[in-house]
């Protein structure tokens, strides 16, 4: 029996992202990372800022997400974001920009708590990627 699941990740600007053969897949849900397997029960979370990690049968892969809506149902994973890109495909100097964006966000004092907490995860997740 197969252990495989369908994901398509959307951004405004296309579909980025579609595999078919998904082992597992963990997902930076606002109630903490949420893992996700064949058969998982049918949900609709938001994410916070992280890293989607995807681990398949043609190989792993991470990324970077700052907001979005993950849904799955029916052995279907669809995630809804504005912002994502590949771990593997970012160099030190964007790294270094997005980080001193997020760092100047979250240094504002005129922010809500909400904005304050997003801000800090974003900072929290770039200074962690490598």
């Amino acid at each position: 029996m197969s252990e495989e699941f369908k994901i398509e990740i959307v951004n405004p600007e296309k579909s980025f992202l579609v595999k078919e053969d998904v082992l597992e897949t963990v997902v930076p849900a606002f109630e903490g990372e949420m893992g996700i397997l064949k058969d998982h029960i049918s949900i609709i979370s938001f994410l916070k800022p992280g890293i989607i990690k995807i681990f398949s049968k043609s190989g792993d892969e991470n990324y970077y997400v700052e907001d979005g809506i993950v849904e799955f149902k029916n052995n279907n994973l669809s995630i809804l974001t504005s912002y994502i890109f590949n771990v593997a495909n970012l160099d030190k100097s964007k790294k270094e920009n997005l980080l001193k964006k997020a760092e100047e966000e979250a240094g504002k004092t005129d922010i809500s708590d909400q904005s304050k907490y997003l801000a800090d995860q974003k900072v929290q997740v770039l200074r962690l990627i490598n």
